[in-house]
């Protein structure tokens, strides 16, 4: 009988060329494939609902697969994580009905992207933390954050080179800026119904630039109302960013 699997997996983005799986390059599918494949005993492809660059981290990426095989759902968490490496796991397993699938029945995704507002920072947080060594207001940057949430057409928030969209339309549900450990970590929350391509680290890059006084506080609201990735900030870096959540 065939099955439908829905995973939960989180990965430190380190070591990864990304999710997509590319020829020749370690990815985070082709990992997560290679694992399901020798303990299904099949060529197992998955479905992943978010395609993360490289040096980006998960703590809630999803994906689904399919297949007739006789391993129980609840093991092949277990299974796949002994023969996959230290940096990707499964942490749930669950069977879905069929025609479920990670990425088209998803209905949003929540992201946190961890700045380290500083001159110091501990040389272990290199790879999952962005280093911004000036001092950042972060009212300016909440009062900027306040005109990115609802629905607008975000395409000023887009890097060119994605997967091409129907729509740059989207909701913005929630963006919370929190200050943590006495002030020097800055972590922007942000849930949507879809995220375009680099959108997370543009909307956090651009209010970095008007957290450091670079852009005025009404520059992301400007540049949504133009639709001008030139009147928009920079791209931050990819380390700093996390998918905590998939929706359904």
């Amino acid at each position: 009988m065939n099955r439908n699997i829905l995973l939960t997996i989180e990965y430190d983005g380190t070591g990864f060329h990304g999710w997509q799986r590319q020829p020749g390059l370690r990815t985070a599918q082709g990992v997560l494939e290679e694992g399901l494949s020798r303990i299904t005993g099949q060529q197992i492809q998955v479905d992943g609902t978010s395609r993360t660059d490289a040096g980006v981290h998960a703590l809630g990426q999803r994906a689904t697969f399919q297949g007739d095989f006789g391993i129980p759902t609840d093991r092949i968490p277990i299974a796949a994580n002994h023969i996959m490496g230290g940096d990707i796991r499964i942490t749930e397993a669950v069977d879905v009905p069929d025609g479920f699938h990670a990425r088209f029945s998803s209905r949003g995704k929540k992201y946190r992207y961890v700045i380290w507002n500083s001159s110091e920072m501990p040389v272990f947080y290199r790879n999952y933390r962005y280093q911004v060594e000036k001092p950042l207001d972060i009212g300016r940057m909440r009062r900027a954050a306040e005109d990115i949430v609802g629905t607008h057409d975000f395409q000023c928030f887009q890097a060119a080179g994605g997967t091409p969209r129907e729509t740059t339309v989207r909701t913005i549900y929630d963006l919370q800026l929190l200050e943590e450990v006495q002030g020097r970590q800055i972590a922007l929350e942000i849930s949507g119904d879809g995220f375009l391509y680099n959108m997370v680290r543009i909307i956090t890059g651009t209010l970095v630039d008007i957290g450091l006084g670079k852009m005025p506080v009404d520059a992301a609201a400007n540049a949504i109302q133009a639709g001008d990735r030139r009147l928009a900030g920079h791209t931050a870096p990819p380390q700093g960013l996390y998918l905590m959540e998939v929706y359904y």
